[in-house]
């Protein structure tokens, strides 16, 4: 009856380090081993949970802090923006969290202060355009570490670590450098881990959180797609969690918008609107069986509404007849549960309702990523060459523009009455028709009154006949003997 309020908190206090360009085999490889070695015994022998997280493109600081924080996917206008990062007003962990009543202090890269502004009860922030600082840029988070781990006003830590991808622009991933860094970041996690452990009550456990916005390619840089820069680690650190036993496995891959779905249930807030993260259920695993499956339905809840939202025909995506399925059974399930019914079957039927949450909550999360990750490709064409058209016009002209006379002329009167610009205009509308009429889905331009469609044909014909036009002037000119 109770299902749509929101569970109680996890953990007491968490701490997010990102280390910014932290890729996951400096943590989980050779590197890790030699370099990192307090954390690679934590995640061997410790309470932790290790994962890959993948980052999807563009792999640039601002769209990746905007994917942990909302558990959405940024698109590529995010790389222009990142430059002058504005305040981000989608539905994120950091309002919720502060919309609940927790104090939050970040100290790091300034582009949290501008995405997050008055979210922080106390900030710091160093900005990351000095790239051949690799010392004073982490020195001045760190500086701020033993004050604050001795205080208890504080709900939510968050540490951005600048100084590794600094070295890695300006030597690369196997420079000497990365090294003492990664050993620097080692102490740094001890350190807070430490304090942790020393601070927890009985009541609830701390919870301490390592990732990576981006990776770094083997030139050291970042923003494309190749594997070094997508995979990131993503560590899970808490003494709720079960000490490791038995062999090593390679650590599972997830994606790094499922972040935000984990800590918000972690940290009992309501998850993102629109998040298309899954919830890592092992960090819940500790939980009973009635906990986790009301966490996961929640989450599928969650992406089931987002899904309504933007498919018309959202009842025939296999990711909500999954959920409505799941949900059916988990509503056996509980009846089962409040008969008083402590069985095996009880256990069994659990798990099997749990499977298929899971099951519903990846094709969800499938179905609205790739909703996401489509572009407007034909719309996005039309502008490229009305842009790129003007821009020829405009280098073609700039000669005469130069010149003594001073003269910006576009012959595009008798383009207009060539028999090219009505046969370009016919072969355009031509092609329109084709597309509009076949696309599944239609498209900005495909959606506009069909005499707007035409006037834009006949501006890229005109145009098109005008660069023609110019070149051809050119030429003539060129056989006149110079002055």
């Amino acid at each position: 009856s109770n299902w749509t309020k929101i569970p109680p908190p996890l953990f007491k206090k968490v701490v997010i380090v990102l280390i910014d360009a932290l890729r996951d085999d400096f943590v989980f490889g050779s590197k890790g081993k030699q370099f990192m070695p307090y954390t690679t015994q934590v995640v061997e022998k410790g309470t932790s949970y290790s994962f890959i997280a993948e980052a999807k493109p563009p792999t640039v600081t601002m769209p990746r802090i905007k994917a942990l924080m909302t558990g959405s996917i940024p698109g590529f206008i995010d790389v222009i923006v990142n430059l002058n990062s504005p305040s981000l007003l989608d539905d994120n962990l950091i309002w919720q969290a502060k919309a609940a009543g927790k104090r939050i202090i970040f100290y790091g890269d300034d582009t949290w202060v501008k995405l997050f502004p008055k979210h922080f009860v106390e900030y710091d922030g160093t900005t990351s355009f000095f790239v051949s600082d690799f010392t004073e840029v982490d020195d001045n988070v760190t500086r701020h570490l033993d004050r604050v781990l001795k205080r208890e006003d504080w709900d939510l830590l968050i540490l951005h670590y600048l100084g590794l991808d600094h070295i890695g622009h300006m030597t690369g991933p196997n420079s000497p450098l990365v090294g003492p860094k990664l050993r620097e970041m080692d102490n740094i996690l001890k350190k807070i881990h430490i304090s942790l452990l020393s601070k927890e009550e009985a009541s609830l456990p701390n919870l301490l959180v390592v990732c990576g916005d981006h990776g770094m390619s083997e030139t050291g840089s970042h923003g494309g797609s190749s594997e070094g820069e997508v995979h990131t680690p993503l560590l899970f650190i808490s003494s709720a969690f079960e000490k490791r036993s038995g062999p090593l496995t390679h650590p599972e891959l997830v994606q790094q918008t499922d972040l935000a779905s984990t800590l918000a249930v972690g940290l009992g807030l309501p998850i993102s609107r629109n998040s298309v993260g899954n919830l890592i259920l092992p960090v819940v695993g500790g939980k009973t069986m009635r906990e986790q499956l009301r966490f996961v339905h929640l989450n599928g809840f969650q992406l089931s509404r987002l899904l309504q939202e933007n498919t018309p025909a959202y009842e025939k995506d296999p990711g909500y007849e999954h959920f409505k399925i799941a949900e059916k059974s988990h509503g056996n399930w509980i009846k089962l549960y409040l008969e008083g019914n402590n069985s095996e079957i009880l256990l069994n039927l659990g798990k099997k309702v749990l499977k298929q949450y899971l099951e519903a909550l990846k094709t969800l999360s499938s179905s609205l990523s790739k909703q996401v990750a489509q572009y407007d490709m034909y719309s996005m064409m039309v502008g490229t060459v009305i842009i790129m058209e003007v821009l020829l016009l405009l280098l073609l002209s700039v000669p005469k523009a130069l010149s003594s006379r001073a003269e910006f002329e576009v012959p595009l009167s008798p383009p207009l009455f060539s028999l090219l610009f009505y046969l370009m205009c016919l072969m355009l509308c031509a092609v329109h028709v084709i597309v509009c009429t076949s696309a599944e889905s239609l498209c900005y331009f495909c959606s506009m009154s069909w005499l707007t469609a035409v006037g834009v044909m006949m501006l890229i014909s005109a145009l098109m006949c005008g660069i023609l036009s110019a070149i051809a002037k050119t030429f003539e000119n060129s056989r006149l003997p110079l002055k």
